[in-house]
């Protein structure tokens, strides 16, 4: 935990983004209908009702009606669908 804390106040003190140095997980929601992930790890689940991706630390957890994958690179995926809920899930990933 010091060491994220260190990591953190090292991020504020050089003006740096917190999910470059963290490695954490920046989630963007546009709408009911598409969420784009950022420094994800990996695809856990994935049906037309539930995606459950690893992210840093945990899970990004989306439910919904004709969920998919739009497409997906090394650093960003986008998530696309009638949206219901986006739950972050303690996943014991990583620390």
């Amino acid at each position: 935990m010091e060491r994220e804390q260190f990591r953190e106040k090292l991020a504020s003190a050089a003006s740096m983004p917190k999910d470059v140095v963290l490695g954490a997980a920046v989630t963007t929601i546009l709408g009911r209908n598409e969420v784009c992930i950022e420094n994800y790890r990996g695809i856990i689940e994935y049906t037309d009702t539930l995606i459950r991706v690893a992210v840093k630390g945990s899970q990004i957890r989306l439910t919904g009606k004709r969920l998919q994958v739009e497409y997906y690179t090394n650093d960003e995926m986008k998530i696309t669908g009638k949206i219901c809920t986006l739950e972050f899930a303690d996943g014991r990933n990583d620390d």
